[in-house]
């Protein structure tokens, strides 16, 4: 299953394993939750995560802002 399938459980969380391009999805759902706002996600709308980490973003900055926590703030 690829993010361009549909999914059945708009209303529910999905729990994915992120890949270098796209995502894998372990429980159906509509979205995920940004590991660091905690704001909804929809799958089809999900662009930014951590591979390393298996976290999702909500956007760029987000991605950057998580980046630089990491980094010690650089």
């Amino acid at each position: 299953m690829n993010r361009r399938e549909t999914f059945s459980a708009i209303g529910t969380e999905a729990k994915l394993r992120y890949l270098d391009a796209d995502f894998q999805v372990l429980r159906r759902g509509g979205f995920v939750r940004c590991a660091v706002t905690g704001q909804p996600i929809p799958l089809d709308q999900l662009r930014y995560w951590s591979v390393e980490l298996q976290e999702p973003y909500a956007g760029p900055e987000v991605a950057l802002r998580r980046y630089r926590q990491l980094r010690g703030g650089r």
